[in-house]
């Protein structure tokens, strides 16, 4: 019986998980407009195991989004895990955020495209078949009225994520369907069991969240 914990906080969603054997137990999550995971993360984190009534010392590992999202909340993100497995003497495990986004779609034809916001006409987005396997990896594009034709023209694509709003103001195809959702770390919770099932850990000294484009700091404006 292994319990791992979830943590998601790449965009203004604060999610946290707990799973047992990839199967979530508890969730305690904030979607709030406002980034507020400095000051709720580790809340969440002891709500969850108080609920649960699951000792820290008895997490078998913990699991983070890695990215791509918000610089800030990846950070966050990371540096709670990091914390939590230097402290415990546990493995860390990384979900790509964008894999995990793609499970918020249960389909059985056509694909999905997990995305989300970025700069301007700019999404983060990866490609998915019907079984979850990534036929696009994940990469920054900036959106106009053909992108995806190639797919739409064969197959029924759920555009799912952050990124949905902008995108369907150009993209008008009959087989294009939106769903507007955050990233959760309950969907984490199988993927991350997958992995530590394959041992497949991360390194605690050098494990960097995913940024996909290096931060770009926004001047104050204040005086």
């Amino acid at each position: 019986m292994k319990y791992i914990l979830n943590i998601e906080t790449s965009t203004t969603n604060c999610s946290v998980a707990l799973a047992k054997d990839g199967e979530t137990v508890c969730v305690n999550e904030d979607n709030s407009l406002k980034y507020s995971h400095a000051e709720r993360l580790h809340v969440y984190i002891d709500e969850v195991l108080k609920k649960t009534n699951i000792q820290k010392s008895e997490l078998a590992a913990v699991a983070v989004s890695k990215g791509p999202g918000s610089y800030t909340g990846l950070r966050i993100g990371v540096s709670a895990a990091k914390g939590l497995c230097f402290a415990l003497d546990i493995p860390l495990i990384s979900v790509p955020t964008l894999e995990a986004l793609a499970y918020k779609q249960q389909i059985k034809n056509g694909c999905i495209v997990a995305m989300l916001d970025a700069r301007r006409m700019e999404v983060y987005a990866s490609t998915f078949d019907s079984e979850y396997n990534c036929i696009e990896p994940t990469n920054a594009k900036i959106l106009d009225e053909n992108s995806y034709n190639n797919i739409l023209q064969n197959q029924t694509v759920y555009f799912v994520g952050t990124g949905v709003e902008k995108t369907k103001t150009l993209i008008q195809h009959p087989n294009a369907y939106f769903d507007s959702q955050l990233p959760s770390a309950e969907q984490m919770c199988r993927l991350s069991f997958n992995k530590f099932k394959a041992k497949n850990f991360e390194d605690l000294a050098y494990f960097e969240p995913f940024y996909l484009k290096d931060f770009i700091a926004i001047p104050s404006k204040k005086n």
